[in-house]
């Protein structure tokens, strides 16, 4: 397989952060920056420096890590914000324009080519410092496709360095993205961006697909936080790039220490069933499965928990069988025999029957309560 031309910018510190609720210490931004960085994401989105004198504090101490990865900062196509991001001496500048008619009606009031001409300007000013430049279409997925064309070639033609597309309500689905960026990838020289939100839970695949359309740049987040819905997931994306698209470059054995970490720093609690780092992730309590697991974990994962740092469990309940009960049994220590092992597995589904958790504790107890029996 030859692998997708693709690259990471982690948008978790900028993007992220604008989840409701959630603000994150400069101490914390640094150590959710050192574990993109060792997972191996090219670029890191630090943040908003424009919002806050703290804020353009922290994004300059990103810049000042040393870190392998490019640093980026987000800024209006204004001087102002694109002055503090050259003053955060970052390694590029993310300067966008709403470029939708809905957008532009309702926030700029003015026609859109005066609205493009003057973002045009603000290019000029990043490349003067020194920066590179990616230039953002927000709401391009509801933007006329012959005007954001022009946008794109325009921003090329004055010197961004990448273009971005940002489906900013999470409105497309696969289909829809692969066709436009089959259109547009052609029809412009400078690499092209991928920036989904997940409003109707498309953002990983829209992600993805646009990928496989010739998008360059994948905008993700550590456990798919942001603004409503969230982004596409960091983790999710990097393992389909490696389950899917041949991208093995990245240390994936980091995902699930760095999910956990999001989780504690932004409060916002996973579901069980997330992918790739929630607690189910590799949780079996079918016998069935965990029979099969017992003998090849392939039978019931596409990939393993060793890869993303992750664990497999065996959970007792309902469902569980005679082979994984003898297996959980084995690995605390203990020894039944058949007819016991029959009588432990009995009140175990019992219990999971009766929605009661079934922990090591009470599982022990099960067990030295049938070895007494003898």
């Amino acid at each position: 397989m030859k692998p997708w031309n693709v690259e990471i910018c982690d948008v978790t510190l900028r993007d992220g952060e604008q989840t409701p609720g959630v603000s994150f210490s400069c101490e914390e931004k640094q150590e959710i920056a050192r574990k993109l960085d060792a997972i191996g994401v090219e670029v890191i989105e630090a943040g908003f420096p424009t919002v806050s004198p703290y804020e353009k504090e922290c994004v300059s101490c990103i810049a000042q890590m040393g870190l392998d990865a490019s640093i980026c900062c987000l800024a209006r196509a204004r001087p102002g914000d694109v002055e503090v991001a050259i003053d955060c001496d970052v390694d590029m500048v993310s300067i966008f324009i709403a470029t939708s008619d809905l957008h532009i009606r309702h926030k700029y009031r003015k026609p859109r080519e005066e609205v493009l001409s003057g973002a045009l300007e603000m290019i000029d000013l990043a490349r003067d410092h020194g920066l590179r430049v990616r230039f953002a279409a927000e709401d391009a997925s509801r933007t006329d496709i012959n005007f954001l064309k022009e946008v794109y070639q325009r921003g090329e033609q004055r010197g961004a360095d990448l273009l971005s597309f940002a489906d900013t309500v999470g409105c497309l689905v696969p289909t829809e993205m692969y066709a436009i960026m089959s259109e547009l990838v052609p029809s412009v020289g400078r690499p092209l961006c991928a920036h989904c939100h997940n409003d109707m839970g498309c953002a990983t695949a829209n992600t993805i697909t646009a990928a496989q359309a010739g998008a360059f740049q994948l905008h993700t987040t550590v456990n798919g936080i942001g603004e409503r819905a969230g982004n596409a997931a960091l983790e999710e994306v990097l393992v389909i790039l490696r389950m899917k698209g041949g991208v093995d470059r990245y240390d994936l054995s980091h995902l699930s220490e760095l999910s956990a970490m999001v989780e504690r720093y932004s409060g916002i609690t996973l579901q069980k069933t997330k992918p790739v780092v929630g607690d189910h992730a590799f949780s079996h309590e079918s016998g069935i499965h965990i029979a099969a697991i017992l003998e090849d974990p392939q039978t019931y994962e596409y990939f393993l928990p060793d890869m993303v740092g992750g664990k497999r469990r065996f959970i007792l309940g309902k469902h569980t069988g005679k082979k994984a009960l003898e297996h959980v049994v084995t690995t605390l220590g203990y020894q039944l025999n058949e007819e016991q092992i029959c009588t432990v597995l009995d009140e175990v589904k019992e219990l999971g029957e009766s929605k009661i958790g079934i922990t090591p504790d009470t599982l022990t107890a099960l067990i030295r309560h049938v070895q007494k029996e003898k």
